[in-house]
């Protein structure tokens, strides 16, 4: 089949060189010429496991090519994706108007039937907008079908995703759409991952309640991990005896410094807003976005216990990102770190894996990025971490030892036997423990 991807982001992109690797003809579409000239050369601009070897094989193989010009990739695809940014405005609500820029280019180059895909994150009835925006700039009578098909792409396990997902979601109200989409999706579907077809309304509100749901789980996690510290429970043991709990489960129970990225904080802003516009109250929806907020300031108060003042205190930060395995930085609770040290007056030493180009970017000063862990720790006065990659799971505490001057140890996510670390001489700190 042959593909057409606006959008060459998170989502584009992955969702491009996947459908390529089934072995359709894709073509993905930007604005932006030197992403485009960078990708041609294979060049990936973001981390995602395993992303970079499928862009070059199907690059290499010619069922995936970058271009800037939208006009003949939307003549020659039967399938058009919309897949651009949807970011937040500043009462919350979804701004769409890259998705109806794409529109518009569709309108002016629509040659005969399309499947337009909103796969972008956008708010219930962006179908039927899109739909009339085609229709009020196109003047010729062709045929066209827009379509709602959600990603569930988890950052750092993209490309897994993708190949084996949970469910795959289509919103469509015409038969002929419905057929094309799910021949499209048949390789990846499985009698346990199963193509669920519905209206396009309900598609669009599917995902929002999905990652709310998981936000919501995580922000009720770190409010009861207050509770925790002041009565002496334990959230991590609170966290497993819920798990088991066949009705609840044991995913995104985890207490920590607070969720971020890309999807959560705009969706769950997105959704409130969405509720209210439609003259409902969102009190679930507020109180999730302000107890994460919230949470992210709640790790160097609890610092500040080790210290009559942070004034000069070198801290070390380990973990940059939001989540591991990924090098997206937006929405992370270490920003929010940084700039409450910073105002404390404190050295900060920090590394991440893989964050730390995007680091650069974003921190202006006031922060010391270093190539190596262990080299954040050399004269520290502390270590947070923030982020839970693998590799600091078991660090060698010998040696933390040596290099750090004061011992006082931070976890934000509650990686760490207490008992272990305190057995090495560490003064520990983590959440809801």
């Amino acid at each position: 089949m042959k593909i057409a991807i606006f959008g060459t982001g998170y989502v584009g992109l992955v969702t491009g060189t996947c459908f390529a690797d089934l072995g359709n003809q894709v073509t993905c579409v930007d604005i932006d010429a030197e992403k485009i000239k960078a990708l041609r050369k294979g060049k990936i601009p973001f981390y995602e496991p395993g992303l970079k070897e499928l862009v070059l094989r199907n690059s290499k193989e010619k069922r995936l090519v970058f271009t800037t010009d939208g006009k003949p990739a939307i003549e020659k695809s039967e399938v058009i994706f919309i897949c651009v940014g949807t970011p937040s405005k500043a009462s919350g609500e979804a701004n769409l108007d890259y998705v109806f820029a794409v529109a518009k280019e569709i309108s002016k180059h629509m040659n005969d039937y399309k499947i337009i895909v909103d796969k972008s994150t956008v708010p219930v009835g962006t179908a039927e907008k899109v739909e009339r925006i085609i229709k009020i700039n196109h003047t010729q009578e062709i045929p066209f079908d827009v379509v709602s098909n959600p990603e569930f792409l988890r950052e750092g396990a993209a490309v897994k995703d993708f190949q084996n997902p949970d469910r795959v979601v289509i919103g469509a109200d015409s038969e002929r759409a419905k057929l094309i989409m799910s021949n499209l999706y048949k390789p990846v579907s499985r009698v346990s991952n199963p193509i669920m077809i519905t209206q396009t309304k309900t598609a669009e509100l599917i995902k929002y309640a999905s990652n709310a749901m998981l936000a919501t789980r995580i922000s009720f996690m770190n409010e009861l991990s207050h509770l925790c510290e002041t009565t002496g429970a334990d959230i991590k043991e609170v966290s497993k005896g819920m798990g088991l709990d066949n009705r609840i489960g044991s995913r995104f129970l985890q207490a920590g410094a607070g969720y971020g990225g890309s999807c959560f904080p705009k969706d769950v802003k997105a959704l409130a807003q969405m509720l209210e516009q439609h003259g409902h109250q969102s009190t679930i929806m507020r109180a999730v976005d302000y107890v994460n907020e919230r949470q992210k300031k709640t790790i160097v108060p609890k610092l500040k216990k080790f210290f009559s003042s942070l004034e000069g205190k070198r801290i070390a930060i380990w973990g940059l990102s939001f989540k591991p395995r990924t090098s997206d930085i937006r929405e992370a609770p270490s920003l929010v770190i940084i700039d409450q040290l910073k105002n404390e007056y404190a050295e900060i030493t920090a590394f991440d894996p893989e964050a730390m180009p995007e680091v650069k970017h974003m921190i202006k000063g006031g922060v010391k990025l270093v190539s190596d862990a262990y080299d954040a720790l050399k004269g520290a006065d502390a270590l947070i971490v923030v982020t839970e990659w693998d590799q600091f799971r078991e660090p060698d505490f010998e040696l933390m030892k040596k290099l750090m001057r004061k011992k006082v140890l931070i976890d934000c996510r509650n990686i760490y036997d207490p008992e272990k670390v305190r057995a090495y001489g560490f003064e520990y700190a983590g959440v809801g423990r």
